[in-house]
């Protein structure tokens, strides 16, 4: 099992830790022929420059991009890992500016998904607040981009050494990190989409089948994969998708199309 851990924070220090408690934890879980491999993508020391917002992109195609960096490169490397660990610390109550530019960079997988084979773990650190917002910008990026979240951790470390209460804690938090990504990876199966999950389709599906002559990259993508034929019911054809959660995303995807037109 390969997973890779894209660490927003500028140096190694409680978030690192953090997710290297999550690795030693995981690792002595295992057991014998279950091995996890890990790899830090440290991003301080990738080469990944700022979006420009020259849409090429999104008009026609990533490989377009103005940019010559680390991008493609990264981009493989989520998906060769079975699991991928989203990491940053709160840094004036958001990720890093290292984590934004991160997901800025991959603007264009927002509107084309394509890690729906990809488990995910998200884990901040904070000194005191911030922890909720960072990892719901984290769950909204990595969902959107295809991924199954299965566990976020968010850890307070406001001392150096912590109150033994709090650094229990802590303790208990990457424990269950560490269980809830392990089963996830063993699983491989996806787990049926959420309500949420299901109405963010329909309303894509719905956006980019009204847009072919505006977004025609985006149109063609989701062609490809089947996404706009009647009656499919997500991105992921072998799950299964609640009734109910269907029938309300067809009859947003119904208004959605008549707001775009």
């Amino acid at each position: 099992m390969k997973v890779l851990v894209i660490m927003g924070s500028p140096r190694k220090g409680n978030t690192c830790r953090a997710v290297q408690r999550i690795e030693e934890q995981m690792r002595s879980r295992a057991g014998p022929g279950g091995e996890v491999t890990f790899t830090y993508l440290m991003l301080r020391d990738a080469d990944l420059r700022p979006c420009r917002g020259c849409f090429a992109c999104f008009e026609k195609g990533e490989e377009h991009c103005p940019i010559k960096d680390d991008a493609p490169a990264i981009e493989a490397q989520m998906h060769e890992a079975d699991g991928v660990i989203f990491a940053s610390p709160v840094y004036g109550m958001n990720v890093t500016g290292l984590f934004k530019t991160f997901v800025d960079r991959f603007a264009y997988i927002f509107h084309r998904p394509r890690f729906f084979d990809k488990k995910a773990l998200l884990v901040t650190t904070t000194g005191m607040v911030g922890a909720k917002d960072v990892l719901k910008y984290m769950h909204l990026a990595a969902t959107v981009w295809g991924f199954e979240v299965v566990h976020r951790v968010g850890l307070v470390t406001l001392a150096d050494p912590l109150p033994p209460a709090l650094a229990a804690e802590n303790e208990k938090k990457l424990a269950a990190a560490a269980d809830a990504f392990l089963e996830a990876l063993r699983r491989g199966q996806r787990r049926p989409p959420s309500f949420n999950d299901v109405l963010m389709f329909h309303g894509q599906r719905a956006t980019f089948a009204e847009l072919e002559t505006i977004f025609p990259v985006d149109y063609a993508f989701w062609k490809e994969r089947g996404w706009l034929e009647k009656g499919t019911k997500y991105f992921v054809k072998d799950v299964r998708v609640n009734p109910l959660y269907h029938l309300a995303g067809s009859v947003m995807e119904w208004f959605v199309r008549r707001q775009v037109r």
